[in-house]
């Protein structure tokens, strides 16, 4: 795995390249110079965090043959703002599935996705609480 990151314009826009060519902006908040030109670093772990899990969810419930039509993730975190670096004290993850969807397989596709699956849950779980919870809409 290889990310390279290129600055952009102002002090702390970045733009980071994947091996695919795919880009994504960042950029510090403003209170230390940041222009508002992309993500933050710690917005993009709760992006991946939403991607990993979005992805491992989906997985499992195809895996299942659960008819999913589609998902949304809703993410909020809070940070240990007392401490250096302000890490994340608690993330609560919330899903949306739509579909005819089994409540005892959706149930266990988010246990799988969080307790085994996850690589990116996995590493925030070591620093922070990571609460999850999904409402099916049929």
């Amino acid at each position: 795995m290889e990310i390279n990151l290129v600055r952009k314009s102002g002090k702390f826009n970045f733009e980071a390249i994947n091996p695919a060519g795919h880009t994504v902006e960042l950029d510090a908040k403003p209170e230390i110079g940041g222009e508002g030109r992309g993500f933050r670093p710690m917005e993009m772990l709760l992006v991946g965090l939403g991607g990993c899990s979005g992805i491992d969810v989906v997985n499992v419930l195809t895996k299942q043959k659960e008819p999913l039509e589609d998902v949304k993730i809703s993410i909020k975190a809070s940070r240990k703002n007392e401490e250096v670096p302000p890490i994340f004290e608690t993330i609560n993850i919330h899903f949306d599935l739509y579909g005819a969807l089994s409540e005892q397989k959706v149930e266990r596709a988010l246990a799988l996705t969080f307790e085994k699956y996850c690589s990116v849950s996995n590493i925030l779980g070591r620093s922070a609480t990571i609460k999850f919870t999904h409402t099916i809409h049929s």
